[in-house]
């Protein structure tokens, strides 16, 4: 069954960021359904997800992957606090759109972006931002480049590289998700961003517990929809 016509999936996802104070519009819920579809239907570049996880990609993959972009929402302040590139103003009380003063320019790479995740979601959700999905395996970079041309995504660029040769630098954003360890993450991320950029990951709870008392990193805990675990948004600023 197609992500468009699956209203269970939609409501979950629609119920979820209801929850976060946040409201998409239908165009781009429009193009996020699409992006599921493609993950889950396209079969000529091997297989991209499990089949237990094709079942939930709305609720549990976009749902995860649009943790970042809520939190720039509802969470400004504190990314003006790690960062002063990434000072934002004040939103609308639903967060329909991100401040232009804080996204217009930016630029945003994924590490590992693998079959889109989160780079995909939110390249759609923050039109106004230049996102880079890097990735080294062939297969899934020509995937995603044919998915960024049926969705039309002018603010995205496929990077068939490792994250340390890829040659992107001075960046605002650097994000991954469920890539390695926290520290890892941030050791291959910090030479390429800029002084007051942030690092942005998602995590399992359980798989950075012991950073809570690092005042270093923020911790933003979630849930997601019908799963049982923790899970957390990490985010440490370049000072």
């Amino acid at each position: 069954m197609s992500y468009r016509t699956n209203i269970e999936q939609q409501s979950l996802l629609n119920q979820f960021l209801k929850d976060h104070g946040v409201q998409l519009s239908e165009e781009t819920l429009s193009k996020l359904y699409g992006f599921a579809d493609l993950v889950v239907e396209t079969k000529q570049f091997g297989n991209l997800i499990s089949a237990k996880d094709s079942e939930k990609f709305l609720s549990r993959h976009i749902a995860d992957s649009l943790v970042p972009y809520i939190y720039i929402v509802k969470e400004g302040s504190v990314i003006l606090e790690q960062g002063e590139s990434a000072a934002i103003e004040s939103m609308d009380p639903i967060g329909n759109s991100v401040s232009s003063r804080m996204t217009i320019g930016k630029k945003w790479a994924d590490m590992g972006a693998g079959a889109g995740c989160p780079v995909f979601p939110l390249a759609i959700a923050m039109p106004e931002v230049q996102f880079y999905a890097v990735e080294p395996r062939h297969m899934r970079v020509e995937f995603m480049n044919y998915a960024k041309e049926k969705l039309q995504l002018k603010n995205l660029t496929v990077v068939g590289k490792r994250f340390e040769t890829s040659g992107l630098a001075d960046l605002d954003f650097i994000s991954c998700r469920a890539l390695s360890t926290f520290e890892n993450d941030w050791e291959r991320a910090q030479p390429a961003l800029k002084k007051g950029g942030l690092f942005v990951t998602l995590k399992s709870f359980n798989s950075i517990s012991h950073l809570e008392n690092d005042p270093a990193v923020n911790i933003w805990k979630y849930k997601l929809p019908n799963e049982e675990q923790d899970y957390a948004l990490v985010t440490r600023g370049n000072k």
